[in-house]
């Protein structure tokens, strides 16, 4: 399985395109504004059909783009039913948006939860559910492939900002203690903005969320 990082949209937002062309089909991990046109010619190159979306969260930078790609592709649409208002009435979010910025509607095919399993292009993927940034954030991860999709519940060397709307500091820093930090160390954390970290490091040097204080200390098998 390729993985393609793909910054776009005004604030480089991370789109992350999984792509499988012996399979020839790929799924598309959150859509920032602009992110068809980037897609597009990858997955004309790998002779790919994008199947689904999966969405981390409902916040507009992680959405603005979807609504092309659906309609360009017919992929289906997975997300948590907890930020079903953001991804299906985005206009609850204008306050928030850079002036200039629309958002289009999409709807949610399937609500994810938490623990759901199910095999995407040929590997095993599963549901953790990490609010605390926003209410439905998710990780998608890939025991397999040692990696972790996790939207803005982690960065390298820090946090989600939970001063907006059903952030909250403490569900944030349970939710990575018992979600993300429980898997082995060397699982790649691919996050929804800047670069790539393991969760071992982000475990032991995390200023924000440390993993002896958030009582998650699991260390690879």
């Amino acid at each position: 399985m390729n993985i393609h990082v793909l910054p776009a949209g005004p604030i480089q937002t991370n789109a992350y395109l999984l792509s499988a062309p012996e399979l020839q089909e790929a799924v598309l991990i959150d859509a920032p504004g602009g992110i068809w046109e980037e897609i597009e010619p990858l997955l004309t190159k790998e002779k790919c059909t994008l199947r689904e979306l999966w969405l981390t969260h409902g916040h507009w930078d992680h959405t603005q783009g979807g609504a092309e790609v659906v309609a360009a592709t017919k992929a289906r649409v997975r997300a948590h039913r907890d930020d079903r208002i953001l991804i299906e009435t985005p206009e609850v979010m204008e306050k928030f948006l850079i002036p200039g910025l629309r958002l289009g509607p999409m709807k949610i095919d399937e609500f994810l939860e938490q623990g759901q399993r199910w095999t995407a292009l040929g590997e095993s993927v599963e549901v953790r559910h990490v609010p605390g940034h926003c209410p439905g954030n998710v990780a998608f991860y890939f025991a397999t492939l040692k990696a972790v999709f996790v939207g803005d519940a982690l960065f390298r060397g820090s946090i989600g900002r939970t001063d907006l709307p059903g952030g909250s500091f403490q569900v944030l820093e349970r939710s990575i203690g018992e979600q993300l930090y429980s898997l082995p160390d060397n699982t790649v954390v691919y996050p929804g903005h800047g670069p790539d970290t393991l969760i071992g490091v982000e475990r032991e040097t995390n200023p924000y969320v440390h993993g002896q204080r958030s009582g998650a200390n699991i260390k690879s098998e």
